[in-house]
């Protein structure tokens, strides 16, 4: 660790302590409001078979969600750089589509209605009218080719497909869903205003279609039940509730950026819908990333909530001291998410960003499970920034070996998920769904990590776990070893064959433009690794890493883009 890390870190605690003293314990207030009485309460619950704890007082579809939307009807609900849409004209929106969708189209509970579009308050109209009907959203990816929306068409078998232009140019010739265009159709099919529908849909039929990154094989697709995106509203009410009762400022309607894909659960499920929840504001960024026009959206629309993957949060310190020249002061709450990050980009963030002083988190989840299934707080953060934090209300945690045995405090085995927010199951795949569940509805992930005294940290992905000669290298340990190293941008390690170890360990290093070699680079993690981890085939570029929308490296795509890599 470097001298300027630990001096970020010691600040970090200082100030932290400094508020703590004089604010209520979040433990504490946490309890009172999710304990008997409290507007949170959580109780056992029969689910699918088994008994988990969910909250007692919860409206019971995404329909009720909806209805139930608690700011006035000329609140900002989504805004772009150039549009704005209140709360009252949204509901009119989706009122009015839904009507078009179950009269024209005749779609119904349990019917699919896919989106194949770009960030756009239209994508958002589109989620509730489908919802709301008791139909299932099948979000698809943005940045598919032909091939992949055939596959997924066929496999979701919507009833329609919705379509912003750039999208709908890429459908595959000839086939038989009707398509709606974002740009062409939806304007005059919302423009007249229409009450909401009121279907009696249950809590746990299907509300969404979600697709894994596909970054191995054919995307799957993840099914979440209404239960478990009301949930991930319910929990978010919670935190909204909990850091009001801890900072005044918290209890004002925050102002939420939503700058990652909506056909992802960290915008749709974690922004865009918790968000009508709470009765907030959605500040939507679209096209490519581009950290100069985020940070001017963020200035001007008085963003208060920010959340970045870590490809996002490397763009931004690549800034430096740029980022002073934009008027953060209204961002209360700063956060990493969908991938792991470094100690040293944490300490970077800190540095450069106002917010992140005092409220840079850290979260574990993946599709499967709804929402982020751990998370660290900003003071736990600081402390420990290996964490990925603690299990949230209602989630248990645990970690088995191979046999499926829970092992001890410390060691390393494979992360286990039980909780109300965890999927329904693969979409159309019986056997996919019963690999991933036992009998009492515990989700095995496929990651690898171990909790110490309650808190969880991530060693891994089975799937790029090195065997390097009869020891395990873990990837995420080495390139967090190599981020540390002020020439390093990014980096990914992954094993290659090898005829005599079985494998060895490749890096590939985005150095930022500044000058190093594979000789300094060995020398630094030779210093800080057992020798068995340290790379022994390097290539050093300017290129960024390939990652997919959620901001994950897509490891399968390194040796086709390197091919001077085995």
């Amino acid at each position: 660790m470097t001298m300027d890390m630990c001096r970020q870190r010691v600040l970090a605690l200082l100030a932290f302590r400094r508020m703590s003293s004089n604010v209520a314990d979040p433990l504490r207030v946490r309890a009172e409001l999710t304990g008997p009485g409290g507007e949170f309460e959580i109780v056992e619950e029969d689910v699918l078979g088994v008994r988990l704890p969910v909250f007692a007082r919860r409206p019971r579809n995404l329909g009720e969600l909806l209805a139930a939307a608690p700011a006035p009807e000329d609140r900002d609900y989504l805004v772009t750089a150039d549009r704005r849409i209140g709360y009252g004209e949204h509901a009119g929106a989706v009122g009015a589509l839904a009507r078009v969708l179950a009269q024209r189209y005749g779609v119904g509970r349990g019917d699919r209605v896919a989106i194949l579009a770009a960030n756009c308050p239209e994508w958002i109209v589109a989620f509730w009218a489908t919802v709301s009907l008791g139909a299932v959203c099948a979000t698809y990816n943005a940045w598919w080719t032909t091939r992949e929306i055939e596959y997924a068409l066929g496999h979701s078998e919507p009833v329609l497909l919705i379509a912003d232009a750039e999208r709908a140019a890429r459908l595959p010739a000839g086939i038989d869903v009707p398509v709606l265009g974002i740009e062409g159709d939806l304007p005059g099919l919302t423009a007249d205003p229409a009450p909401l529908p009121t279907v009696d849909v249950g809590e746990d039929e299907p509300a969404a279609i979600v697709y894994t990154s596909g970054t191995t094989g054919r995307p799957k697709g993840v099914t979440h039940s209404h239960r478990n995106i009301v949930a991930t509203a319910l929990y978010h009410r919670l935190m909204k509730a909990t850091a009001a009762a801890l900072d005044p400022r918290a209890a004002a309607p925050g102002r939420w950026l939503l700058s990652l894909p909506l056909f992802h659960i960290a915008s749709l499920h974690n922004v865009a819908v918790p968000r009508l929840a709470t009765g907030e504001t959605v500040v939507l960024t679209q096209g490519a990333f581009d950290p100069h026009r985020v940070l001017e959206l963020v200035s001007r629309e008085r963003v208060t909530n920010w959340t970045v993957v870590p490809t996002m949060g490397h763009r931004l310190s690549a800034l430096g001291d740029e980022i002073g020249r934009y008027d953060l002061s209204a961002l209360i709450a700063f956060g990493l998410a969908s991938a792991p990050s470094s100690p040293a980009l944490q300490a970077r963030l800190r540095e450069l960003i106002p917010a992140a002083r005092h409220s840079l988190v850290n979260s574990y989840g993946l599709t499967e499970s709804g929402t982020g299934a751990t998370v660290a707080a900003p003071m736990m953060l600081a402390a420990d920034p290996d964490t990925v934090g603690v299990p949230i209300p209602t989630v248990a945690v645990q970690v088995r070996d191979e046999s499926g045995a829970v092992v001890p405090d410390g060691v390393t085995g494979e992360i286990w998920l039980r909780s109300q927010f965890n999927m329904l199951g693969y979409w159309a795949d019986p056997a996919a769904t019963a690999e991933v569940f036992d009998a009492d509805r515990w989700l095995r992930t496929g990651d690898l990590g171990c909790l110490r005294e309650g808190r969880l940290y991530l060693t891994t992905r089975r799937s790029d776990l090195i065997l390097r000669g009869g020891e395990n290298v873990y990837p995420v340990e080495v390139e967090r070893c190599l981020a540390e190293h002020p020439a390093v941008a990014e980096a990914a390690v992954f094993g290659v064959e090898h005829p005599d170890l079985g494998q060895e360990v490749c890096a590939i290093v985005v150095t930022g433009g500044q000058v190093v070699d594979e000789a300094d680079l060995r020398a630094h993690t030779a210093e800080r690794l057992a020798y068995y981890k340290v790379p022994s085939r390097w290539h050093l570029t300017t290129e960024p890493l390939p990652r997919n929308a959620t901001g994950k490296v897509v490891r399968t795509a390194l040796a086709s883009l390197h091919p001077e890599l085995p």
